[in-house]
């Protein structure tokens, strides 16, 4: 099939109101729950460790620490679940995708936070 077609017709359902994301970076990603008749926001705040896809396909992998577990959530970014994405803070990091964290406690899975001005990106 036509690549251009499937993007024209999937361009209008892309996000607009969307930070940069990239590995590394603490975000806090606000999710409509519905129970019943009631609608809820659940907030879920964590590191990004990966990014896959692009275009209407695109995903983010969040994980945090609660109660002492690892916890790992894979968003589709565009979809209407999602309200927003807030980015807390950015991380200096030199892979695409931070599996690695996934080994590692405490003090030794901390990521050295970027300071907003040194320009480096």
């Amino acid at each position: 099939m036509n690549q251009s077609l499937i993007e024209k017709v999937t361009e209008k359902y892309l996000r607009k109101d969307l930070p940069d994301i990239k590995p590394g970076d603490t975000v806090r990603v606000h999710l409509k729950i519905v129970e019943g008749d009631k609608q809820r926001t659940q907030v879920f705040e964590g590191t990004v460790i990966a990014k896959d896809h692009s275009g209407i396909s695109q995903t983010i992998t969040v994980r945090k620490i609660s109660f002492g577990h690892g916890v790992e959530r894979i968003f589709p970014v565009h979809s209407p679940v999602i309200e927003k994405i807030e980015v807390v803070r950015h991380a200096k990091v030199r892979r695409a995708k931070l599996y690695y964290l996934r080994g590692l406690r405490g003090k030794a899975a901390r990521l050295k936070e970027l300071s907003p001005n040194s320009g480096k990106q």
